[in-house]
């Protein structure tokens, strides 16, 4: 019976042309949690934008051809300008960032960004990736893409280590939760363009927690990547000093 999963532990080198893999970044959120009036992703991680970050990891993949982030209407200017300045004339990767507007929900952001994609016969995989995970690491975008290219569809995740409960109700009754079968969902989760296309048009507005949830709905697998579990997700405050920690002892490294 189809379980909408597969683990692959692997390290194996992409073997996808040169520029065949776009990558999409939702980055249209208002990011409430972080607590700021601006979006997140403009917090400064070790100087740069937070965003710059996960771009740049993306970018210094051959594979990766084109990148594209669905901005918010009000935060537009504020990315192109970013993107023009001088200092990201230093910064820039080998690929340009296309601009498209995204919406109120990260499906419909996701989806701007694919419409935006469609037409180009050259790109083969999509990868949604995280605008606020400035850390993913090298060999686990390597070890993702050559999944994705075998199989169609493949995700970081890592498998759950803490002990989890299930609130029962009344007088704090509880239960523990077999975790051994458990992972947790990172990005970039990387897909067959038309098959994350197919997905999106079969959506019609149901809730999804993630890309691979769509396209399990399909009935196609979806390989599970063990990734290094310190791709973090910046979320609170507290989580970018976390971040500029990994990052500065990564550096003395």
């Amino acid at each position: 019976m189809f379980d909408g999963s597969l683990i692959v532990m692997s390290d194996s080198e992409s073997t996808l042309f040169d520029g065949s893999i776009a990558a999409i970044l939702p980055a249209a959120g208002s990011g409430q949690r972080f607590g700021s009036q601006s979006n997140k992703l403009f917090a400064q991680l070790l100087g740069k934008p937070l965003w710059v970050h996960a771009v740049q990891r993306l970018a210094a993949r051959r594979e990766v051809g084109r990148i594209v982030m669905s901005v918010s209407e009000q935060d537009h200017d504020t990315f192109a300008n970013q993107l023009s300045s001088e200092e990201w004339g230093s910064l820039s990767p080998k690929c340009s960032v296309e601009l498209v507007l995204g919406g109120a929900e990260r499906s419909e952001s996701v989806w701007a960004a694919l419409s935006h994609l469609e037409a180009d016969s050259a790109i083969g995989l999509v990868a949604v990736h995280d605008a606020a995970r400035p850390l993913v690491r090298d060999q686990d975008l390597a070890a993702v893409f050559a999944t994705a290219a075998t199989v169609g569809a493949a995700i970081l995740a890592t498998p759950l280590t803490a002990t989890l409960k299930r609130d029962l109700g009344g007088q704090s009754r509880s239960t523990t939760i077999d975790r051994r079968e458990l992972w947790t969902a990172l990005t970039p989760q990387v897909f067959r363009a038309g098959l994350l296309i197919e997905a999106y048009r079969k959506h019609n507005g149901r809730p999804a927690t993630d890309d691979a949830q769509l396209v399990e709905r399909l009935g196609h697998d979806v390989a599970l990547v063990t990734g290094a579990a310190d791709n973090l997700k910046i979320t609170y405050p507290e989580d970018l000093l976390v971040a500029e920690a990994i990052l500065t002892q990564r550096n003395r490294s």
